[in-house]
């Protein structure tokens, strides 16, 4: 019997454009479970297409989704609108709960300046700076500059990867996989 991966490590992807889709495929082989959340159904590819690790949310209400999550949850926002991004950014960083979910990870796809704008809005909604300050964005490892979707997405998913085992010193056997024999 082949080995049986055993995904502990959950990402909420929001945004299935371009670089959502490059994103996912990408992690379609990885110990991970995805949830890809888009308000627009037609942009995902049909089910059959889906990798495995992937389960695909379309719906209208996005941070209800984000209430749900369990924590320790990693959040990627990369929506197609800049409001959704916020109000999202402000499910995220509002989540209840012990330590405040410091176990969340949380990033949003964009550039300084976008950074800069979203700090601004969210300090004047109420969000803790030091939960702001967790806000990584821009998102990927640093030193890739590309901006092709395939280039940000090995950029995330090593980001990811990274969060994910540095997380595995408090939840070990986050990204294990675990086999059988017969």
């Amino acid at each position: 019997v082949d080995a049986v991966l055993a995904p502990r490590a959950h990402l909420m992807l929001f945004g299935a454009g371009h670089v959502g889709a490059a994103i996912v495929r990408a992690l379609a082989e990885l110990p991970c479970r995805v949830t890809w959340v888009d308000e627009r159904e037609d942009m995902f590819p049909p089910a059959a297409a889906l990798p495995a690790n992937v389960t695909v949310e379309a719906t209208d209400t996005p941070e209800a989704l984000v209430a749900q999550a369990a924590p320790g949850t990693t959040f990627l926002v990369l929506t197609h609108s800049h409001a959704l991004d916020l109000r999202l950014a402000f499910a995220i960083l509002s989540r209840p709960g012990p330590g405040a979910n410091r176990n969340d990870w949380f990033g949003l796809i964009g550039s300084d300046t976008k950074r800069r704008q979203f700090e601004h809005r969210l300090r004047e909604r109420g969000i803790d700076a030091a939960r702001i300050d967790a806000m990584v964005c821009p998102i990927g490892l640093p030193g890739i500059a590309g901006k092709a979707p395939a280039v940000i997405a090995i950029a995330v998913a090593a980001q990811l990867l990274t969060v994910w085992e540095s997380a595995c010193a408090d939840q070990p056997g986050l990204l294990d996989a675990s086999s059988e024999s017969n």
